[in-house]
């Protein structure tokens, strides 16, 4: 399944290359909500609030009540998730808050997914809509909007956090927003750790691709290709 994305920063629909570069950006949101109006999923993502540099709430709400949205970007609480789905979600994707920076020197890994946060998450809004966000770069979890490492892969972190959620969302930053391709091969390693939804974003940019993820089972988002008409969506 292909399902579109939609970015937001500033007002606007953006899209960045590897989470940095401003490559792209459309100020007429309406013209997308109607492009998107036959797709069953949406995903909507609040880049402002993920960097926590404010965010872009009423937008938000409007493209939610008119589209079939999941979305995320500074979800960092119960409160939150639950004004998002009352707003019109379908579900939530939450990232940084499901994992914690250990102290300096602190040895091990199992520390690092707040499983404390997601188990309190799945029990009040339901695991079934929740998605968990796991942003990987150089084979690592990247969080806060991508700004900061840690030392945890994403394979580990799903393996954690299977009980607790519905979905998956892995971003593959190395190649987000280049549309170089997404890895194949990873998709597959992540697929075979997880029976739940599978999602995967970063560089999609031809339906063959889509194609041969869907024959693993596996969804695609894709932003940069659509935005520029490679991918007709």
């Amino acid at each position: 399944m292909l399902i579109p994305s939609i970015d937001l920063m500033g007002g606007r629909i953006v899209q960045l290359v590897q989470g940095k570069k401003l490559e792209l950006a459309f100020d007429d949101v309406e013209h997308w909500i109607e492009r998107f109006r036959g797709y069953p999923l949406v995903q909507l993502v609040d880049l402002d609030a993920a960097l926590r540099q404010g965010d872009n709430r009423k937008l938000v709400e409007q493209i939610s009540r008119r589209l079939p949205c999941q979305v995320g970007g500074g979800i960092g609480s119960v409160e939150r998730a639950r004004e998002v789905l009352q707003s019109g979600a379908l579900r939530v994707i939450v990232g940084s808050a499901l994992f914690r920076v250990k102290p300096s020197g602190d040895a091990g890994t199992s520390d690092l997914v707040d499983t404390d946060f997601a188990g309190e998450l799945s029990r009040t809004i339901g695991a079934d809509r929740i998605v968990s966000g796991i942003d990987s770069r150089s084979g690592r979890i990247a969080i806060k909007g991508w700004t900061e490492q840690m030392q945890l892969s994403p394979q580990a972190a799903m393996i954690e956090l299977e009980p607790y959620c519905g979905g998956f969302l892995y971003t593959h930053i190395d190649t987000e927003g280049t549309m170089l391709g997404f890895p194949l091969e990873i998709a597959k390693g992540l697929r075979a750790l997880t029976r739940r939804q599978l999602i995967v974003a970063g560089g999609i940019r031809e339906m063959a691709e889509i194609d041969a993820l869907s024959a693993i089972n596996v969804d695609a988002v894709a932003g940069m290709a659509v935005y520029t008409g490679m991918l007709n969506a």
